[in-house]
């Protein structure tokens, strides 16, 4: 890649994109921010109110189990492969432009599934609104990143954000199955819909257009974004067919070799190309690989613990659905009243330390899991607590240090990265609990009764999966104190002349 490319990102980093047009507080802009949280609620709320509906959905579409895996893998795989391919388009187009766009393909398509009479026609509906969801979740954090100047007033446009979609998390499985009761499925699904128009009304009307000195000026390089939705792409499958198929089968190796040989060629092409897709070079800022390490093992964390978690409950311990989504109920509260002790936190810490603390309690939370989870439920409510607190905090911050640490015209992509982050370690983190539990559980785990071996069995399994995440989290999070201490050494200066140095 030639000098020049990077000294262009550099001085797009010192230059301001011109006359601050920043609200001087949340209230100044709160059209803007209704509009962003509408997006983050679907994100939330749209495969998990979906699961509610599976069973139902079998029946009337006469789909077999595998069907009703690619109902929701189709979305998370679509969604999880596009967003780098997207997120450096609407860096180019410009980003306000790409997510209306996205709302409109999500409303449409939403409408659709009013007509979906196969299972077959539902996974086709849902891989095209996974496209939307490329289109519009990354932008909805750089959309608020670059909508006010003060890192201050950011932390708490993203805690505002996000606590809107938590409180989804929360009573959405509830109220899908309220409204199953009376409604047909379809309905879980149109509720995009009026989701997507107020998202549409309010970034039009509350968000200015990009200016043209905060849009990247290169063209996309195609190849890159092939070779790169490629590798998310099997990189999100490989897990699933690990826990579907096993690890005696060739399927998933031969999906993870893949994923190995995509991910080599796409970092041998941007290294390489005059204008890339994605600058590697981006990815070792001390804030950017901070926060995605940060980021990472949260989802790491969330995703296995609650996959361990609700199997010990209802197959281990034998409680009902009903009681182990009670017993899930730490994990959501703590979610959603995380929001009121966020903003004095990193105001009293500030961004750095509150990452690595939140990171830290992840971590903590898994460890507790591990160790002391066959114990008893309080060590299962003590986890899922302490990861839910980290989790919070990390969601926020985390991405926040992202965006501080890339150019302006990179920050979608930047977005794009660390939610892609959360899917592929969303992803990992259920495939650990997976394969360790098929490795050593024996028989059908899923039968109404197990012998006394089989009982000792999931434990282990169980204790090994929480303490093998563990050690994965903590390296995760080792490494991003360890960068964000690089950034911290650095002052505002010597960080300028490092960023000049690096470009030549």
């Amino acid at each position: 890649m030639n000098s020049g490319h990077h000294r262009d990102v550099a001085e797009n980093l010192e230059k301001p994109a011109g006359p601050s047009r920043s609200p001087r507080s949340l209230r100044d802009a709160w059209t803007a921010l209704a509009g962003l949280s509408a997006v983050f609620l679907f994100e939330m709320l749209d495969n998990l109110i979906l699961n509610v509906a599976l069973p139902t959905i079998g029946r009337e579409l006469s789909a077999s189990a595998t069907a009703l895996q690619w109902v929701t893998s189709a979305y998370a795989v679509v969604f999880g492969g596009f967003m780098l391919a997207l997120g450096a388009l609407a860096d180019r187009v410009g980003r306000r432009k790409v997510m209306l766009v996205g709302l409109v393909l999500l409303g449409v398509t939403s409408l659709t599934t009013a007509f979906v009479t196969t299972a077959g026609q539902l996974i086709a509906v849902r891989s095209v609104m996974g496209v939307a969801a490329a289109m519009t979740t990354p932008g909805s954090l750089a959309l608020a990143f670059r909508l006010f100047d003060d890192d201050g007033l950011r932390v708490r446009a993203a805690t505002l954000i996000s606590t809107v979609g938590l409180v989804g998390l929360g009573i959405g499985p509830t109220a899908g199955g309220f409204v199953l009761a009376f409604a047909p499925w379809q309905a879980l699904l149109l509720v995009n819909v009026p989701i997507a128009a107020l998202a549409f009304v309010g970034i039009r009307r509350g968000i200015p257009d990009d200016q043209a000195a905060e849009l990247h000026r290169d063209p996309i390089d195609a190849v890159g974004a092939l070779l790169g939705t490629a590798t998310i792409v099997f990189v999100l499958i490989a897990p699933t067919l690990f826990v579907e198929v096993g690890t005696e089968s060739y399927l998933p190796w031969l999906t993870a070799a893949a994923a190995i040989v995509t991910g080599v060629l796409f970092v041998i092409r941007e290294r390489s190309t005059r204008c890339p897709l994605l600058d590697i070079e981006l990815l070792s800022r001390p804030l950017v690989s901070s926060g995605l390490a940060f980021k990472g093992a949260a989802g790491l964390a969330t995703a296995g613990l609650g996959y361990l978690v609700t199997l010990q409950l209802q197959l281990d311990w034998g409680w009902t659905p009903a009681r182990a989504a009670l017993g899930m109920l730490p994990q959501v509260v703590v979610l959603i009243a995380g929001g009121a002790v966020l903003g004095p936190l990193v105001e009293r810490v500030g961004l750095d330390k509150a990452a690595r603390l939140s990171a830290a309690a992840v971590v903590c939370g898994l460890a507790v899991y591990g160790a002391l989870g066959r114990f008893g439920y309080p060590w299962v409510a003590i986890a899922l607590a302490l990861t839910a607190a980290g989790m919070r905090v990390v969601g926020v911050v985390a991405g926040t240090n992202v965006m501080r640490g890339l150019p302006r015209n990179r920050t979608t992509i930047g977005a794009a990265l660390v939610d892609t982050a959360g899917e592929v370690t969303t992803a990992i983190g259920v495939a650990v609990g997976g394969t360790i539990l098929a490795t050593l559980f024996t028989g059908d785990i899923a039968t109404s009764r197990w012998s006394a071996d089989q009982t000792a069995q999931f434990r282990a399994a169980v204790t090994s999966a929480g303490l093998v995440l563990s050690v994965v989290a903590a390296a995760l999070v080792g490494w991003g104190i360890v960068r964000a201490r690089v950034a911290d050494q650095a002052t505002p200066s010597s960080a300028a002349v490092a960023r000049t140095e690096n470009a030549e």
